[in-house]
């Protein structure tokens, strides 16, 4: 496993449980990295710099209080930022992350080397998201240490490809770290994206059917009755093509036959509270608060765990599928 030093005997499992926008808490990463499951939360789920500030100094606490009285270590945990240009915060989320010295950064939407070159200034680790080759080149050529390799059917913003195909790619020229992300629900399908030649499994729909997730009720139920005919992928909602779930689109009063064209991606505007205007119609929902993002993965979820009875089925799943393929 081309995995980093730093992460080096600290997972029982190669998984990330990935930064789910409004979702993700540092309730979920705690109990994932006691796990040993790398967890991780997106920067913006915090409403302002102090708040993600205050996030940290919590999981680097809980985590070390769990090493002193287990005597065992934990996962490391990660800090999703989005790198764009709309992104009012970067500077001062970065500046962040920098002085508390969070293990794992993961960028979307750009990959700069000056970004990466702040977390490596203290031997932290920065993985980027990718959905094409052409992208990879770039997030290589910023000096990144891993590629999230995000694939068709892959919750919240999606790629395309089939993740035969994507891996094949970035493998032809990328030697550390690669994560697959899309529709990974199961210890069979780590195993699965093991043997393809990632060197972690990415989930996140699975981890939003946990009792440690907080997320509204019905979203879970939703998550419990969907199967992947239920998930469409579509730049209607957020500006950038994404996977939500059906019902969920049609609850929030969007006629699927008639969705409207978007502006673009702003990720201020997606972050404050204000409604989303179209050209068609005047919808008050929004994206990931009201109208609520999966994953294929939907089709293997059947009830909500907690993350340590869930992370336990995984260990088992892995296990049964590697020894058979040995």
């Amino acid at each position: 496993m081309a995995l980093p030093k730093q992460f080096s005997g600290k997972l029982a499992l190669p998984v990330v449980s990935a930064p789910m926008f409004l979702a993700s808490t540092p309730q979920m990463v705690i109990a994932s990295c006691i796990e040993g499951v790398l967890g991780s939360f997106p920067a913006a789920n915090q409403r302002t710099s102090e708040g993600l500030e205050q996030w940290i100094i919590e999981i680097k606490q809980a985590l070390i209080d769990y090493e002193k009285s287990s005597g065992k270590l934990a996962a490391p945990f990660g800090v999703n930022l989005i790198v764009h240009k709309t992104n009012p915060r970067v500077e001062a989320d970065l500046a962040i992350l920098v002085k508390h010295q969070v293990p794992l950064l993961i960028t979307s939407l750009g990959a700069v080397s000056d970004v990466v070159d702040a977390i490596h200034s203290y031997g932290g680790v920065v993985f980027h998201d990718v959905v094409n080759a052409r992208h990879g080149r770039k997030a290589m050529q910023a000096g990144v240490d891993g590629l999230i390799a995000v694939t068709a059917g892959a919750g919240g913003h999606a790629g395309t490809l089939h993740p035969f195909a994507l891996i094949q790619e970035l493998r032809q020229f990328f030697d550390k770290t690669l994560i697959l992300s899309g529709a990974i629900s199961t210890g069979a399908e780590i195993a699965a994206a093991r043997c393809l030649g990632a060197d972690l499994a990415y989930m996140g729909t699975r981890f939003l059917a946990t009792q440690e997730c907080q997320i509204n009720t019905d979203y879970k139920t939703m998550i419990l009755d969907a199967n992947a005919d239920d998930i469409i992928y579509t730049n209607a909602i957020s500006g950038i093509p994404a996977n939500f779930i059906k019902q969920s689109i049609e609850g929030a009063g969007y006629d699927l036959n008639n969705l409207p064209i978007p502006d673009g991606f702003d990720i201020g505007a997606e972050m404050s509270d204000e409604e989303t205007d179209s050209s068609t119609t005047t919808i008050s929902a929004k994206p990931w608060k009201d109208i609520w993002s999966a994953g294929h993965g939907v089709s293997a979820i059947e009830e909500v765990l907690s993350i340590k009875d869930l992370v336990a089925q995984l260990i088992n799943e892995y296990k049964q599928v590697i020894s058979k393929v040995r």
